[in-house]
């Protein structure tokens, strides 16, 4: 009877799995639909949450027409405008103040050598709806034209705005395509199986839409935001970590089937074995993005409850619905290299195996020089460019930034956007004068008023996003007490500061939480330690290795402030996975009786393709940010999958396993695997008589 249930059991269980995982998908499909219709790329979401442009941003949509739409339109000829180009301006403008609700009447403003005309132009009418900015600026875009060597283009705050949501817009399906290709191709190449590949990616793309649906309900019952950027980075987590998990999971299954007839037996078999891994490298990742909630950047907290949300789905989708359907499958799954019952895989010299002899003959030489390597490599961030300005974060410069360039050219006496003052309303005659009598302010004028508050624009003498300019933003912000300053250039300056204090924040309670669970995982001290400190080190070389390229080979200008602290956080969450996986079963090997030396060689040679493989699927999904338009993206992008190539080809399979050796039982102190076992006692022969 009992043999019986037993062989019920197994055939039930996986097909319960599945059906779970249908009904799941059907209550989850009408949300995950609705995730695009919350995702918000305003500045408010990606500006600091205490910031005072932030205040100039919310309290502008307040004001009477909500937010305000500035654009700059720009007209030039080389050689100087003629009357004829003038009349042409004037009438396009015409048109574009007769069919649209202008604050005022946009006046042309020449350049000193005549070649130039700007146009300031803004509107209320969009507000705070980003499909309607969006048509706006692509209105006046189709009205105004040139022609004949008279040139036509289209800036400002709303344009620059307009054309970055256009590049985070395309995220979605590009990104996810092309993350899907990319992992493909390596599973096929991993597994050499014309079916085993598949798995695991339908799995991670189930688990990608049920993220979607979680993200849409946390955005619904806690405000979360939604950005194109952070859902992009949930998606190649889903991908990337999920199939880790995945190569995991399915490596120690095609073990166990050699050595457990069921299937169902040695699945169980593997996720007893494996389980406890990959549960402490996902909380690991998990607990790491979390500590983004600290950020006060919105865009840095914002991408920590996605990128969670990615990795536990992730995780629940590759723990049970992956292991039910390679039950279900059988052996047959593994064609043409299938696993059978008793056999034994062919003796081949591992690569891994020979990596990890050459560590374990000279482990303290290998580990100096691996981190001599490390500390030289680092030494390239301090070549990393300044902070990067408006006009360069576009891979290719769109209309809005070429627009923003011809004006700095063309007008270097003053700036050609407006530093925005939110003032009480009964004190806006004063700061209006205030302002005009600060050092670097070449104008102001009083704007709307509304809900207790007045709108103050002021020009700067100096071109946006230059030294001078910051000098007169500080200056403002100084003298005008109980005032906001805001605007495009005060944002940026805002990002910069906010990015410098997470990092300070953020990255102690990142060490502190990723150690606390290694501890708690292995039962040791010193072996947390080398691993966050490997980690640590990774980061260091590969942000080192960006400083090398970024300006001389990729040619760009400047570095995202946020990128130092976003890279950090996946770096050491998701690089601490490879050690888990490492120490894990280096563990395991010690538990049943092997010595260190031969304990940490077993472990690398058992789990070094593992993780070779897993690190190359991580690396591979994280560079596909590499094809996105926007240069943060891009630097983020390199120096992640950078660090985990570094993590995975060098701290893991030589410095961890040489640091393992040389430490010998030292490595678990202080737990009682630090200690050598006691010698059992001699039995006693009883004498002859």
């Amino acid at each position: 009877m009992g043999a019986a249930n037993t062989q019920t059991r197994r055939r039930a269980v996986p097909w319960l799995v599945l059906a779970l995982w249908v009904g799941v998908l059907a209550v989850a499909s009408p949300f995950a639909a609705k995730l695009a219709d919350v995702q918000r790329d305003r500045v408010t979401d990606y500006l600091p949450a205490s910031a005072d442009s932030t205040q100039v941003a919310e309290l502008q949509e307040k004001l009477p027409g909500g937010e305000s739409t500035q654009l700059v339109l720009v007209y030039h000829r080389d050689g100087g405008l003629t009357a004829a180009d003038r009349r042409t301006a004037d009438e396009q403008v015409a048109a574009i103040d007769g069919e649209h609700a202008l604050t005022a009447t946009p006046e042309g403003v020449p350049s000193r050598d005549g070649a130039t005309l700007m146009y300031p132009v803004v509107s209320n009418e969009p507000g705070d709806d980003e499909k309607l900015r969006d048509a706006f600026v692509n209105d006046v875009r189709d009205t105004v034209h040139g022609g004949d060597g008279l040139t036509v283009e289209v800036g400002g705050p709303g344009a620059l705005l307009t054309d970055s949501a256009e590049v985070y817009n395309s995220l979605g399906g590009p990104l996810l395509y092309t993350t899907a290709a990319v992992v493909a191709v390596l599973l096929i190449l991993i597994y050499r199986s014309p079916v085993l590949w598949l798995l695991p990616l339908v799995v991670a793309g189930v688990a990608d839409y049920l993220s979607m649906a979680v993200a849409y309900g946390l955005n619904q019952a806690f405000g979360t935001a939604v950005s194109g950027a952070g859902s992009g980075i949930m998606t190649i987590l889903v991908f990337g970590a999920g199939t880790d998990y995945a190569l995991l999971l399915v490596s120690r299954y095609r073990e166990e089937l050699r050595r457990i007839e069921r299937p169902y037996d040695a699945m169980k078999a593997a996720l007893r074995s494996c389980g406890p891994a990959v549960l402490a490298s996902s909380g690991t990742v998990a607990a790491g993005l979390l500590c983004l909630l600290a950020a006060d950047l919105n865009s840095n907290r914002g991408m920590g409850p996605l990128g969670t949300v990615g990795v536990l789905c992730a995780l629940l989708a590759m723990l049970s619905l992956l292991p039910a359907i390679l039950v279900l499958l059988g052996r047959r799954v593994f064609w043409p290299l299938v696993p059978a019952f008793g056999s034994t895989p062919k003796a081949r010299r591992s690569l891994f195996a020979a990596m990890g002899s050459s560590a374990g003959r000279r482990p303290v030489a290998v580990l100096v020089s691996g981190a001599v390597a490390l500390g030289a490599l680092a030494l390239g961030a301090l070549n990393l460019p300044g902070t990067v300005k408006q006009e360069d974060s576009f891979v290719d410069r769109p209309e809005s930034v070429t627009a923003m360039l011809a004006l700095a050219e063309a007008y270097p006496e003053r700036s050609s956007q407006p530093i925005t003052v939110m003032t009480p309303a009964d004190r806006a005659e004063a700061t209006l004068a205030a302002a005009r009598n600060t050092d670097g302010v070449d104008s102001a004028r009083l704007g709307r008023t509304g809900d207790g508050w007045t709108e103050v624009s002021v020009t700067a003498s100096a071109p946006p996003q230059t030294a001078a300019e910051t000098r007169t933003i500080e200056a403002l912000r100084a003298k005008l007490d109980g005032s906001y300053v805001g605007g495009p250039s005060a944002q940026q300056l805002d990002l910069k500061d906010a990015s410098a204090r997470d990092q300070k924040v953020v990255v102690p309670l990142v060490l502190v939480s990723v150690l606390l669970i290694l501890i708690i995982l292995l039962r040791s001290l010193v072996a947390p330690l080398m691993l966050v400190a490997a980690v640590v080190a990774v980061w260091g070389a590969a942000l080192g290795i960006g400083g090398l390229v970024f300006g001389p080979l990729f040619g760009f200008e400047g570095t995202d402030p946020g990128l130092g602290l976003l890279s950090f956080v996946f770096l050491v969450a998701l690089g601490v996975d490879y050690g888990i996986f490492l120490m894990h079963r280096m563990r395991e090997e010690s538990l049943g009786g092997a010595e260190p030396a031969t304990a940490a060689l077993t472990a690398l040679r058992t789990t070094g393709g593992v993780i070779a493989s897993a690190g190359l699927v991580l690396a591979a999904t994280f560079a596909v940010l590499m094809n996105m338009g926007l240069v943060q993206l891009v630097e983020l992008g390199f120096v992640i999958a950078v660090g985990v190539l570094l993590d995975t080809f060098l701290v893991r399979t030589y410095l961890v396993t040489s640091a393992s050796v040389a430490l010998g039982r030292t490595v678990w102190w202080p737990g009682r695997m630090s200690r050598a076992p006691e010698p059992e006692p001699a039995v006693r022969r009883p004498e002859r008589v």
